[in-house]
């Protein structure tokens, strides 16, 4: 199993349930497709940097997972069919981003505490 990052960025038209629940539709769609979610942030409402189908902002989430390689296509292929969807972004992630990104779930971790 390799480690990936995915961003995406969800339509700013949204309530804040429906932003809930599109999150919670991806969330889901990791876990039952076999991937271990590491962490998650929701970066909130921020401007983009320019304009996507007319829209000068968006809701911002992170998912931070181990999955296989095949389970990516999939998920991009969920992305592409939901209309709240406006931009996503995967990477993999080498050894040093992964320790880095355990690094900062650690200390947010322990802000929260």
């Amino acid at each position: 199993m390799n480690q990936y990052e995915t961003v995406f960025i969800l339509t700013p038209v949204l309530s804040d349930d429906q932003m809930k629940e599109a999150v919670g539709k991806y969330r889901d769609f990791l876990t039952s497709n076999g991937a271990e979610i590491l962490y998650e942030e929701n970066w909130g409402m921020k401007k983009l940097a320019y304009s996507i189908e007319k829209k000068s902002s968006g809701f911002y989430v992170v998912f931070g997972y181990k999955a296989e390689p095949t389970f990516v296509k999939k998920l991009n292929i969920a992305f592409h069919r939901d209309e709240r969807v406006i931009r996503d972004l995967t990477v993999k992630m080498d050894k040093n981003a992964a320790a880095y990104a355990a690094k900062r779930e650690q200390l947010r971790n322990k802000k929260e505490d």
